[in-house]
């Protein structure tokens, strides 16, 4: 294109000045053919290319009756009951943009298009600036408020740091991501409400094609409200979008697609009664007559107000459970049924309360979900469950489904995309970033720094110091290279800190380090180490990882385990400034010190004494399960090599837990059994695993070995 002189000298002076082009200047330079499109700060068409292998945590499965195995005994061990062959649904911990990417570019791809392909991702990403991961819990009666830990601070940092420009940013990546995964006739639900429909609009068209969108559903959820300057706002909007004209399938027919007629439609047009008493009409069509019947009622149209959010929000209803952002089952019903066979893969990859996943059990689907919080993970882990033994009571099919981890890894895996004299100076800046965040960590653990190790930053008591990431779980990668380091150096004594721990980590990495002569200890860093007034106060306390007592029952070849004790140490927030800070007559809810609290002060500005919530040990198990025979089966990671495209199954040294028996809480039912039932087993040594998950979704485990059959 040829410029007129006086643009190419605007031009020029611009770029000597370092200024920024007008968006004018790209059209005429670089010629773009769209007509439309969405200008954000931060926009990007990159998309990150990481690829982490997947690592199973839990294989959880409800054992089938013995008649139903024998119509397929190659997928069930009939012994068991449980699920040998076959698709295993998958419930994912961490980050979506990298559970994307590793699952659009991993092994796992080839599982997933040997099965189809993924025909359905339905996505109700946080569109609320105010949506942090705070949920509120029942703890004695009263509502704690559980507070974001340190990594889904950062993510929500990261989503809302520049507004609704970082939100997009975040959300067109995954939507890129997602475009490649869902098959050719596959289709995409994006779930938002008025703060960021007509942005997400935009960028759906310039994905997926404003030729590929198929409806805008308004979701009139309820009555309610009355604001002095607008009407109510109750409805979300749901954008539906096909990947490409390959789709073709509308389930029209299905019951959760209809709506009753009118009564002025029924009174006019369904006069006609036939033999069995049903209300019909007859319509003729190109010379063809149709029989059409009242109680078939008619398709919905893309309006639908029959789905109220009560089933998922109200506290009685069987439905809820808690979660702040839960939708409906039945909404997801309409969703999932209009476009998706018996069989066909289904996923979420903010999943929340997990209502996908239930609902696609339900529905016979195969399903992918995952999340970045670690309660999130817990509550679908429960509810899955229940969906398992809900079906089991009514005799039908079900799936087993397995909970993963985002694999091994190492920080330099995150820097992609960058030239190298941009990397540097990344790098540069990360250096001083964590080495400002060592100095912290360890003025606050008391801890005096040290220089001229791979793991080791301060040392304290006779035992050195690690310190895990703040962005990031501390994973058993770099567990095992604090250990090994301890091994080179003759260290036997080592404090591994972190905000945050992968899932399944301990005990077995503390006993492989004790094999070792290694003392190793895990604690997690408090987020009050941020809080200069708290770690001048000595009230940001660091506290060890959770501690489990257990006791074994034996009745001849059989075993019963008993939950004997449970120790936590956490604390969150600091209770001398929650009591300044106290109105008079209000109260307020802490944890310090592994008890929950509650503070008040009465109307006169008195501090009432204090009333702890945790009375008893076992107020802050919310969930226990049992593998009654953990080292029978190994975990194996599949891993692609980047240069010969070859995977390669690897035995990680540790071993998934089957979930074989387990005892939780719900909303609705707050009892907790504490003993299992007797488990036949035969005769010999065996490892028996114990998990629990307390009121906040941490989880830990405690591993020993019985002899069955042994005279006592």
């Amino acid at each position: 294109m040829k410029l007129p002189d006086n643009e190419i000298r605007d031009i020029t002076k611009l770029l000597e000045e370092g200024k920024p082009l007008p968006d004018k200047y790209r059209f005429m330079l670089f010629g773009d053919d769209r007509e439309i499109e969405l200008v954000w700060n931060g926009k990007s068409q990159e998309v990150t290319n990481v690829v982490l292998p997947f690592q199973t945590i839990e294989h959880v499965d409800e054992p089938r009756a013995e008649e139903k195995l024998l119509m397929q005994p190659d997928l069930f061990d009939l012994a068991s009951g449980r699920q040998l062959k076959g698709w295993t649904n998958k419930l994912i911990w961490g980050d979506n943009k990298f559970v994307l990417s590793s699952l659009k570019s991993g092994p796992l791809r080839e599982e997933i298009e040997a099965n189809g392909g993924i025909k359905l991702i339905y996505i109700d990403p946080p569109f609320d600036v105010g949506a942090d991961f705070t949920l509120e819990l029942k703890v004695g009666g009263e509502e704690l408020t559980k507070a974001p830990n340190v990594l889904e601070e950062i993510a929500y940092r990261d989503t809302w740091a520049k507004g609704s420009d970082s939100f997009l940013c975040m959300l067109s990546e995954r939507l890129r991501l997602a475009s490649n995964l869902l098959s050719k006739d596959g289709t995409i639900f994006i779930h938002c409400d008025y703060r960021q429909s007509s942005a997400i609009k935009l960028i759906l068209d310039e994905v997926f094609g404003p030729q590929n969108f198929l409806n805008e559903i308004i979701w009139g959820y309820g009555a309610g409200g009355n604001p002095s300057l607008h009407f109510p706002r109750k409805h979300d909007s749901i954008f539906w979008y096909r990947k490409s004209e390959q789709f073709s399938l509308f389930n029209s027919k299905e019951s959760i697609m209809r709506v009753p007629y009118d009564e002025s439609t029924l009174t006019t047009h369904y006069k006609k009664t036939d033999e069995n008493g049903r209300k019909f009409r007859v319509q003729n069509v190109n010379g063809k007559e149709y029989r059409t019947y009242a109680d078939e009622g008619k398709l919905v149209t893309d309006v639908w107000t029959d789905i109220g959010a009560q089933n998922a929000t109200s506290p009685i209803s069987n439905e809820s459970t808690g979660y702040p952002t839960q939708k409906p089952e039945m909404l997801l019903r309409r969703v999932i049924t209009s476009s998706t066979r018996p069989g066909d893969i289904v996923c979420d990859f903010f999943c929340g309360s997990g209502t996908t996943a239930a609902v696609a059990e339900k529905l016979g689907r195969k399903w992918i979900t995952s999340d970045l919080g670690k309660f999130a993970i817990h509550t679908t882990r429960k509810r899955l469950i229940g969906v398992q033994r809900e079906l089991k009571t009514q005799d039908k099919e079900f799936r087993a489904f397995e909970i993963l981890n985002l694999g091994k890894y190492e920080r330099q895996l995150f820097v992609t995309g960058i030239d190298e004299i941009d990397a540097k100076t990344l790098n540069q800046k990360e250096l001083n970033k964590e080495q400002a965040f060592i100095r912290l960590i360890s003025t606050a653990y008391k801890a005096e720094p040290i220089s001229g190790f791979r793991t080791f930053r301060a040392k304290k008591a006779g035992r050195v110091v690690a310190i895990g990431p703040v962005d990031m779980p501390v994973s058993r990668l770099f567990a095992e290279q604090v250990v090994d380091e301890c091994i080179e150096k003759g260290v036997t004594k080592v404090d591994l800190l972190g905000f945050e721990f992968e899932m399944g980590l301990f005990p077995s990495i503390q006993d492989e380090a004790a094999s070792k002569g290694v003392d190793l200890v895990l604690k997690h860093i408090p987020k009050e180490v941020f809080d200069k007034r708290a770690v001048e106060k000595g009230e940001a306390r660091f506290h060890d990882v959770a501690y489990i007592e257990i006791r074994p029952h034996f009745k001849g070849n059989s075993v019963a385990i008993e939950l004997t004790n449970y120790s936590v140490f956490y604390t969150q927030g600091v209770t001398s400034f929650a009591e300044d800070n106290l109105k008079n007559g209000g109260s307020q809810i802490v944890v310090e010190n592994g008890q929950v609290i509650k503070i008040s002060k009465d109307k006169n500005g008195f501090v009432n004494p204090r009333e702890v919530l945790t009375k008893n040990w076992h107020d802050w198990i919310d969930y226990w399960s049992i593998d009654f025979d953990f080292t029978n089966r190994k975990e194996i990671i599949r891993v692609k090599d980047a240069k010969t495209n070859e995977v390669k199954e690897t035995w990680t040294g540790d071993f998934i837990f089957e979930n074989e028996w387990q005892s939780f809480r719900t909303r609705q039912d707050r009892t907790l059994e504490l003993k299992s039932i007797f488990n036949e087993m035969p005769p010999g040594k065996r490892k028996i695993a114990v998990k629990v998950v307390d009121i906040f979704g941490n989880d830990t485990m405690k591993v020993i070995t019985v002899t069955i059959g042994e005279k006592r």
